[in-house]
This record gives C-alpha cells, structure tokens and sequence, in this order.
C-alpha cells in the first residue's frame, strides 16, 4: 500500500482545505450542516486531484526517472506497475464525479472544468511558459469557488484576486526550486525551464510579493470589508501576512528549498506559527 499511496499524495490533499475559506471568511465555519457539505466537498476533490496526480505520472514516467527527485516515484521506479496505475485513475476519476454530482450539480461542473484543465496541462499545456503557471494557480480559484458553491457563500473578488496572487507566488517559487535543481544535475527538469530564469523569476517573486501584501492591506481597510465584519481592527493581522511573505521568500532565495510548497506549509515551524497567529487574529475579529 506504501508505493500506492506515495502515487496518490494524501500529504497534497491539504491544498483542497482552500474549499474552507469562503465559509470561514463569512464567519459560519461551525454551522454543521455546512461543514459538513464541504468536508465531502474536499473528499471529491481530493478523489479527482489524486486522479490528475496519477495521469500526470502516467505522462511523465520517461522524464521522472532521470529526475534527481521524481526518480524515486511509485511509476518511475517499478514500485506501481502502469495497469494498476490506469485501474486507480477510472476509480478515483469516477468516485469524485460522482460524489460531485451527488453534493450539488454546479460544483460537478466546477471539479469537470478543473479535470479538464488539468488533463490539458498534463497533454501540453505545462509546455507553454507563463500558461502552465496560471493552469496551476486557476486549480487554487476553482477550489476556493467550488468552497462557496457548496457552503452558499459568495467569493468576494478580494478573495479571488488574492488567492490567484498567491497560488502564482506559490508556483513560481516551485519553477525557481526547478532552476535550481536542473543546474545541479545539469539534466532537464522541465520543458518550460529553457524559458525561465533565476533573474526572471527572482523578479516575479518581488513583484508579487509586494503586490500580495499592498492587496491585503487594500482589503483590510476598505470600507466594504470594515463594514461586513464590523471591525476597523482587520489592518493588524497584516503582520502574519508580511511575516509568512518574507520567511517563504527566505526559504526560495537563501535556502533555496521551495521545491515542494505543502512540504514548507506542513513542516516548516516559522510558516506554521504564522498562519496559526492569522487564523487566531481573524477568528477573534470575525466570531467575537
């Protein structure tokens, strides 16, 4: 089971909790009925993601193994046979539609759409530089509104402008984590890195960097935001997000170890401590 699991990246399936920001944001996160529609919510696009996981490694399994990290991959190294590959991407593909259908019509059609991007970037999409970066960061989009589809919450376009920032900080800090591998091994990581470089990327992680912290600050005190939560206070939770902006920035251009973000997410103290001071500020903001 380890090798199955390892093709199927349970440790990634935290990204699908981005379905629980718009309920947290309109502050009825401990309506039951609710949360309970959205933690199937993420099961099914836990299912699909598993599923685009697996196609991707069906894809690539001639690339992966003269990668110095993916080599090790249930695919590339023998541990997952191709068959049994193809076996548990019709069940999981099946299961998450499914379960999607079940939940609520529209968000079938929002998982579709990510299914569908995703096969395309699998099938030459991620070939195309700056398209392959946006695919990933729309997956972050198609989740936080498949989050307010499900709980009946309207995405502010707030929100969505600044979880698409984000994701793209994200990506490129993995695309720079690439840059860096590929000149170790002096071996092609990817197809679009012939297109990027550290200059190149260095500069877009200042700039989103930046613009990621003035949208924040922007959204805490407009006049629309201070008066649905009813708090002039929300400026103070900008510290958390400076804070975990520049440890990550820290962690891509100093340690140079941005390869894998839900690792950094998951494992680093700095990171954590500060998303859990975040979440803590904003629940005492939005629920007392």
């Amino acid at each position: 089971m380890r090798p199955v699991l390892k093709l199927i990246r349970p440790a990634h399936w935290i990204k699908n909790l981005f379905l629980l920001i718009p309920t947290f944001f309109a502050g009825s996160i401990f309506q039951v009925e609710r949360l309970e529609i959205i933690i199937l919510g993420i099961i099914a696009f836990s299912l699909i993601a598993s599923a685009v996981y697996i196609l991707n490694d069906l894809k690539d399994v001639e690339v992966d193994r003269i990668h110095p990290l993916k080599k090790d991959r249930p695919l590339a190294s023998g541990a997952v046979s191709r068959s049994t590959a193809t076996v548990l991407l019709v069940i999981f593909t099946a299961s998450g539609l499914l379960l999607s259908y079940l939940l609520n019509p529209v968000f079938l059609i929002l998982l579709s759409i990510y299914l569908v991007l995703n096969i395309a970037y699998s099938f030459g999409l991620k070939n195309i530089p700056i398209v392959d970066l946006f695919i990933v960061s729309l997956g972050f989009l198609i989740r936080i509104h498949s989050g307010g589809i499900l709980s009946g919450v309207e995405v502010s376009h707030w929100l969505s402008i600044m979880v698409l920032l984000l994701s793209l900080f994200l990506v490129l800090a993995k695309r720079r984590d690439d840059l860096v591998l590929q000149a170790t091994s002096h071996s092609v990581i990817r197809k679009t890195s012939s297109s990027y470089n550290l200059e190149f990327i260095n500069a877009c992680l200042t700039i989103f960097a930046a613009v990621i912290v003035v949208s924040y600050i922007m959204y805490t005190v407009s006049a629309e935001v201070i008066a649905h939560f009813n708090s002039s206070y929300l400026f103070t939770t900008t510290v958390f997000v400076i804070a975990g902006i520049m440890r990550y920035l820290q962690i891509t251009m100093v340690e140079q170890n941005s390869g894998s973000p839900t690792s950094i997410l998951v494992k680093d103290k700095f990171i954590l401590i500060t998303i859990l001071l975040w979440i803590i500020s904003f629940y005492i903001i939005i629920y007392n």
